[in-house]
């Protein structure tokens, strides 16, 4: 059996996680209020973990509040694990998007580091027995958006972990972009490296609670043993901002907390011919493509989406799509989150772009679109004409019942 409630909680001080310059002027007139759980294992010795044989599946995101790694801190405190496992992006990070790092020794640590990212269930398993690894800890910062791939080589791990008969530990940390969720939810017959099982696009939960969902709604006869250490301090309304907590970027492509509240919704351009802004100082905040002109700002600004800005802009990636050509789009800037609806706001730019740009808008010839949005809905409703309060509404029913559904695996509120 799941086990979801067994030292699901700790309660120890707090350590100061000051702002980090560049951050939202908002952050820094807000005390510092949320303990991710790695910060409060580490203030105790990572004592919790002391004579288990460990491995990490985390990235550059695992970090306390003075940016050492966890990895790291676990070896100064004389708490080594056997192995590490790097997700997309890779253990330390230097990857681009599809990428990893491979198999390789952490010359920092000296720790075997194993490549988690696209594994198998039975892949990944194997490198559990193969590592010795009788616990695994997850411990990685998500964005809260169903085709960011860390929440699947959550799932994976835990799969896998329960096949290797190793326990589980999430060290869990807050979702930034606050606890609602919003857009449609996976279709199983479009599953995909982007979206595993059937969950919503903004689905609103920390990994942890995230776990808990995975534990109990997929893998309930897995027989595996399932720890969430909360973050101290979190509540469902906070975002990034009002946390106190450094940003660290989780992959390249996603450098602020303002690229993480647009990605939701923005992250589905990566599905059509227009740029997503990849090769840009403001990746998935920029989108657009040669020969958009000012007409797709001035159409979007009319249509008064709530808590959001256009720009009128031009830009010139350095890769990704139209290198070294001129494209011109919009900027997308969010003026109030707690009322920004990312995905409303990228069927909106899709639908327009489509009545303005017919010969220039379309969706990428291998239908990415369709695993994106979980499935063929979104693609063939603006193709026909539909308007966004008839596309977003179409997916109001599975919405309300996710919400519901997901409730018994919530941590915070």
């Amino acid at each position: 059996m799941v086990n979801l409630s067994r030292r699901s909680a700790l309660t120890v001080g707090a350590l100061a996680t000051p702002l980090l310059a560049g951050g939202s002027a908002l952050a820094a007139e807000i005390p510092t209020t949320v303990t991710p759980a790695a910060d409060q294992l580490a203030a105790q010795g990572w004592q919790k973990l002391a004579g288990r044989k460990v491995g990490v599946l985390s990235n550059p995101t695992g970090v306390l509040a003075d940016f050492t790694h966890i990895v790291d801190s676990m070896v100064a405190a004389g708490v080594r694990p056997v192995a590490a496992f790097g997700p997309e992006h890779g253990f330390r990070g230097s990857a681009q998007a599809g990428g990893s790092e491979g198999d390789y020794t952490d010359p920092r640590t000296g720790i075997p580091v194993y490549d988690a990212y696209g594994a198998s269930v039975d892949g990944l398993a194997g490198m559990i027995t193969k590592s010795g690894a009788d616990t695994i800890v997850f411990d990685i910062a998500d964005v809260g958006a169903r085709f960011y791939t860390y929440i699947w080589s959550l799932y994976t791990a835990m799969a896998a972990a329960a096949r290797a008969e190793a326990s589980f530990l999430v060290l869990d940390r807050p979702n930034p972009l606050g606890g609602k969720a919003f857009g449609p939810m996976l279709d199983p017959a479009f599953a995909s490296g982007v979206g595993l099982k059937p969950i919503v696009q903004q689905h609103g939960m920390t990994v942890g609670e995230l776990a808990r969902y995975f534990a109990g709604e997929f893998l309930s006869s897995a027989g595996l043993d399932l720890e969430v250490v909360r973050a101290e301090g979190w509540r469902r309304e906070l975002f990034f901002a009002r946390t106190g907590l450094r940003w660290t970027p989780p992959s390249p492509n996603m450098p602020t907390p303002d690229t993480a509240l647009v990605y939701p919704g923005l992250g589905m351009f990566e599905g059509t011919v227009f740029s997503e802004g990849r090769g840009t100082t403001r990746p998935f905040e920029i989108v657009g493509a040669p020969g958009v002109d000012w007409r797709w700002r001035d159409d979007l600004s009319a249509q008064g989406l709530p808590g959001v800005v256009f720009r009128e802009t031009y830009f010139v990636p350095t890769f990704g799509k139209f290198v070294n050509e001129t494209c011109g789009g919009v900027q997308v800037t969010v003026t109030d989150p707690q009322v920004f609806d990312a995905i409303r706001t990228a069927v909106a730019m899709f639908v327009s772009a489509k009545r303005l740009h017919p010969n220039l808008f379309g969706w990428r010839q291998d239908l990415m679109i369709d695993k994106l949005s979980g499935s063929a809905r979104l693609r063939e409703m603006v193709d026909a004409g539909a308007g966004v309060d008839e596309i977003v509404g179409s997916w109001q029913a599975e919405l309300a019942g996710f919400v519901q559904r997901r409730q018994p695996y919530l941590l915070y509120w």
